[in-house]
């Protein structure tokens, strides 16, 4: 078998033969959960409360949110029957050449939020440094990075079994120590303090940074589920999947949110420190590294699949090592140059414009294929069925323009603010982006793309 704990994966994104698959959706489980136990979750909660709300306001908003992962999950059940990335099955809805642009973005994306977790996390990990007096200042930091990328770039290599190895094990750590954390600061939440009249905006923006993070993902979940065996219950998959991402990401919003009715969260790393302890302040900044590189890690390795699926003619191992020198540098810029996160945040949060919409699109053909997609046709490039008009279908671009569109028109970002957004009370809706782009596919696509059914054996 090519897929095994620290053992080099031999597969890309070619289809995973029958004989090779193995595992059970409850894999699935620890897959997401382990990610999502990353301290991004407790600063979402934190902005929550800064947007006005109250904290049952800001709670509701992190539950709610939290039900996304249903849909990132369900967007898995197409690996199972395809055996393939997820960035290969989405030429069925936009076409070979279609799908490229989303492609080179997302590739984007996945190093830009790999880049940030890698500096969250080389920053906590210098503070214990300096701390326990190891190293100190410039060093410090140089040895904070180098090891931070170490462990998440040996994981990703390894590739997709060792990725789960890690992932499982990281996550009965850090579950334990995260727990401890809720211990400490939920007693002390101020769940009493009324909202400070949030109005539409302030939901909206609550709304857009806690679902910012699931959305981000939906380019990626058949990427973990492409080994599993064709028999594992789809029902199974969207199950044990969801609830990883939705008990994580949760409990870490409810933190941040009670952590900000408590104490400046402006700095959140320095605001809920201050909330802990001394003895449990280095096992926290602990936590911050390891939540960092557990979510960096399936990022990098999603991101080398996608190298295959926009041509790039080498193995997944050593397409990793693009993704790996581009985060390596620039982690350096971020670490270096004082103004270079902020503009990577803006930049990548305003790409929510259009991979909302191709999320919806790329939902909406999933239900009406009912996950059955022609696997060969999807690696037959101008000779196979997604083909359509020149490499372009129709129906899938239309969409994800009108979808587009109404995000352009309704973001509400530090580069670009939507001509709709006054209108609106300053309410940020390009999330929404999705529903319309869905809505429109399935308008426009419906009964034009009929389930795949696989020809039936011979007879003996």
């Amino acid at each position: 078998m090519s897929d095994e704990v620290f053992r080099v994966e031999t597969h890309g994104i070619d289809p995973i033969p029958d004989e090779e698959r193995h595992g059970s959706a409850k894999d699935l489980f620890w897959l997401w959960f382990g990610s999502n136990l990353t301290f991004t979750y407790v600063i979402n909660g934190a902005l929550a409360v800064a947007f006005g709300l109250s904290f049952w306001q800001a709670t509701a908003v992190v539950v709610i949110s939290g039900l996304s992962f249903f849909a990132v999950s369900a967007a898995g059940l197409s690996g199972i029957r395809t055996g393939t990335a997820t960035l290969v099955i989405s030429r069925a809805a936009f076409g070979v050449r279609g799908n490229f642009p989303a492609g080179v973005l997302n590739w984007v994306v996945s190093i830009g939020y790999t880049i940030v977790n890698t500096v969250v996390g080389t920053l906590a990990l210098e503070l214990v440094l300096a701390e326990t007096g190891l190293a100190d200042g410039a060093p410090a930091r140089a040895l904070a990075l180098a090891i931070t990328l170490a462990l998440t770039f040996a994981v990703a290599m390894w590739g997709h079994a060792t990725v789960q190895f890690a992932e499982r094990w990281a996550a009965y750590a850090l579950a334990a120590g995260f727990g401890v954390l809720l211990v400490l600061v939920l007693p002390g939440a101020d769940t009493s303090a009324p909202a400070a009249a949030p109005g539409l905006s302030g939901w909206s923006l609550a709304f857009l940074v806690m679902l910012a993070g699931p959305f981000s993902y939906l380019p990626m979940p058949a990427d973990y589920t492409r080994y599993l065996p064709r028999t594992t219950s789809l029902k199974s998959i969207t199950w044990t999947g969801a609830l990883g991402g939705f008990v994580s990401s949760v409990a870490l919003g409810v933190a941040g949110v009670a952590a900000a009715t408590q104490t400046d969260m402006t700095d959140a790393v320095a605001g809920a420190e201050s909330l802990l302890p001394g003895w449990f302040q280095p096992l926290f900044l602990a936590l911050v590294l390891g939540g960092s590189v557990t979510n960096s890690i399936i990022t990098l390795y999603s991101s080398s699949l996608n190298l295959q699926v926009l041509g790039i003619p080498w193995s997944r191992a050593r397409a990793l090592g693009i993704s790996a020198a581009v985060t390596a540098l620039g982690s350096l810029a971020a670490l270096f140059l004082t103004d270079f996160t902020t503009s990577l945040l803006s930049f990548l949060s305003l790409l929510i414009i259009v991979f909302a919409p191709w999320g919806g699109v790329f939902l909406a053909d999933m239900l009406l294929r009912r996950c059955r997609y022609d696997s060969d046709a999807l690696h037959a490039g101008s000779t196979g069925a997604y083909w359509y008009r020149a490499g372009y279908h129709p129906a899938g671009m239309a969409a994800l323009l009108a979808g587009m569109v109404f995000a352009a028109l309704t973001c509400d970002s530090e580069l670009w603010t939507g001509p709709l957004v006054a209108p609106l009370g300053g309410a940020d809706l390009t999330l929404l982006g999705s529903v319309v782009s869905g809505i429109a596919y399935w308008a426009l696509a419906r009964g034009r793309v009929p389930a795949y059914a696989p020809a039936a054996a011979p007879a003996a």
